[in-house]
Formats: C-alpha cells, structure tokens, sequence
C-alpha cells in the first residue's frame, strides 16, 4: 500500500501526519479546517508552507458529507476512487401505543441491521432486543458492522458507509465525539451523552479504519440497500417472541 502525508495547513495542531486517524483528530470537527493527502512528504511539506488553498472548507452538514465522500481520490492518488466496500445500516424500533415523548416500554421491539457489499459478495447481520431506543439501534448497526468489517481485516480499503441517521452520522462527521470525550461525556448543554458505552466503542474503533467515509440517505426512499437493511431489521422485529 502507497504511504501518504497528511498535511494540515488549519487545524487543531498544524503539521505533517502519516496516517488519517491522525490526521482526522486534529481537523473533524474544527471551524475552517484546511488539509490536503500526499504520497510524497516533500510535497506535502511544500504545499504545507506554500499559500496554497488557504480558503477553508465549508462547514455546511450536506458539503461536510460531501467531503468526505470526495476525499477517497485525495487519498488515495494510485488506486480508483471507487469504494471497494459499500455498507449499509439501520436500526428502528416499535413504540406500540406511546405518546409523543414517552419513554421507550419494556416490552417494545426494536432491532438493527448492516449490508455490507464487497466484491461482488454480500454479508449481512442483524439482531433484535425489546426495550431499546431507535437511536441506539441506529448507533449498534454501524458498531457492529464495523466490527465485522475489522474481524474480516478489511479496515485499509476504501469504504463508503451510508446511513439515514442524523444522530448517528452528526457526531462522526462533525467531531462531536472528541468534544464529548473532552467534556468526560456530556453535551454543550451538560447533560450525559445517551448510549456513551456505544460511543466510547465508536470512538475506539474509528481510528482503525483509513478510508471511511460517510453519506447520508433519506430513509425509506430510493436507496436500494438502504432499502435491504430496512427489511432485514423489520423482519428481525416480526419475528420477535414469536
């Protein structure tokens, strides 16, 4: 695999980086951030203490998500840009009978499930438990495909992850996460960060994967595996103490 230099003009620390964990930590989440992916540290070094691109990147959620889907020809100069992983998640639950605002029942369905295509081949997972938010199913879907995807040593391709869930994609893409870490798990408003076992497991498991990138679905709509992972976890809820 090609090595590649992370330059990051604006961010938390200025400099040089050999990997994108690295270099993610110190640009997702900061204001105007600017960086740019080499295969050779001269040229980064150069581009680094040039004048070059000194615009920032826009900030707005879609071209956030847009970004980062961009990114795989920046990081990845020799190989396509094609994602050699397409992966799909999804999570859901039946509140029967609540109001708006009510706390999820004991007894209500909730399930998750993942799509993961590679190479022609699909893998599939999905599980169900009663009691559980919709949030936190949304959040076990991606965990757990990740998960797969590592046990499988596929972390270093190109991945492209879709999801329809803002609560899920708003702290990866924007670096919520890192703030929340920093404020030993609570919001900017102080209160405790919902599922934090989840996202402790996220935060640990995100740094492992070289070329994730994020894009956001509307559910239920024309996304074909989206679509699938809809089914899969639906059909986990139907069967359900049977």
């Amino acid at each position: 695999m090609t090595r590649k230099y992370y330059a990051v003009k604006k961010g938390r620390q200025t400099g040089i980086y050999t990997s994108w964990p690295e270099c993610q930590k110190m640009v997702s989440g900061f204001p105007g951030a600017v960086y740019r992916s080499f295969v050779d540290r001269s040229a980064a070094v150069n581009w680094l203490h040039s004048d070059q691109e000194l615009r920032p990147h826009q900030a707005n959620e879609q071209l956030q998500l847009k970004l980062d889907e961009r990114s795989f020809a920046q990081q990845a100069p020799n190989t396509t840009s094609r994602p050699t992983i397409l992966l799909y998640t999804d999570g859901g639950s039946r509140n029967h009978g609540n109001q708006l605002g009510q706390h999820v029942k004991n007894d209500d369905k909730a399930a998750w499930a993942y799509l993961i295509e590679r190479r022609g081949h699909q893998y599939t997972g999905t599980d169900g438990e009663f009691g559980a938010t919709n949030n936190k199913m949304e959040l076990t879907a991606l965990l757990t495909a990740l998960q797969t995807i590592k046990a499988y040593h596929w972390q270093d391709e190109l991945i492209s992850a879709t999801l329809d869930s803002h609560y899920v994609l708003d702290p990866i893409t924007k670096g919520w996460l890192y703030s929340w870490q920093r404020r030993d798990w609570k919001t900017s408003t102080g209160k405790p960060v919902a599922n934090k076992a989840l996202w402790q497991e996220m935060l640990k498991i995100l740094p492992q994967f070289t070329h994730l990138h994020f894009k956001w679905t509307k559910g239920h709509a024309d996304n074909l595996g989206n679509n699938i992972v809809d089914e899969l976890l639906n059909t986990t809820m139907d069967k359900m103490g049977e």
